[in-house]
């Protein structure tokens, strides 16, 4: 009976190891592999660099613009604002009296920022994972005036700049329509500098 145990004991171990090797360290080397020859800005986390060559951020992933001079990003969930070790969302449902709370001073402050009519959600909710770093059209539309303001920039410029920033839905119909936080800044800066 010991014998047989052994006997069927060794390819239990063999082909835990086989696994282990081909699944653990095989398969993830070949997937990085193929994703640094194929999609190399990708897996590096689609970073964004400045003229120096500095990383300024991400196109994947949201940061905290506070600034009236620049076009502000949704609220994150996430940490203490755009952590990508503490992603998640708040699991506040549109019942939550804490969802609520939360979200009436900001709609408070975006109406005394000069956001006529309902307040576009993406600029008081925060996104599931908390790190989104776009916005709708309407949110970045919405923000114009104030940014105009603080800029000295006419609105119709800053309404063109945000329509020439729109990224359309993937193959015209799967996605949203929506304008990246980050790449609108950045030549929202070039706008400024090549006054």
């Amino acid at each position: 009976m010991g014998k047989d145990f052994i006997t069927s004991l060794r390819p239990a171990i063999v082909l835990t190891i086989l696994f282990a090797l081909l699944l653990g360290l095989v398969y993830p080397f070949a997937m990085t592999g193929i994703g640094q020859a194929i999609f190399p800005s990708q897996a590096n986390g689609s970073l964004v660099r400045d003229a120096a060559g500095r990383v300024i951020g991400s196109t994947v992933v949201g940061e905290a613009f506070t600034s009236d001079r620049y076009f502000q990003t949704r609220p994150s969930a996430a940490g203490k604002g755009y952590d990508g070790l503490a992603s998640s969302g708040s699991n506040l449902g549109p019942t939550s009296q804490a969802l609520v709370d939360r979200v009436k001073p900001d709609v408070d402050k975006r109406q005394s920022e000069g956001v006529a009519g309902p307040v576009p959600a993406d600029l008081v909710t925060a996104s599931g994972s908390g790190l989104d770093p776009d916005l709708s059209p309407e949110a970045a539309r919405a923000q114009v005036a104030r940014v105009a303001r603080v800029r000295g920039i006419p609105t119709t410029r800053l309404a063109k700049l945000v329509d020439d920033n729109i990224e359309r839905p993937f193959l015209g119909f799967l996605g949203e329509p929506r304008v990246n936080v980050l790449a609108l800044n950045q030549q929202l800066d070039r706008l400024g500098a090549g006054r």
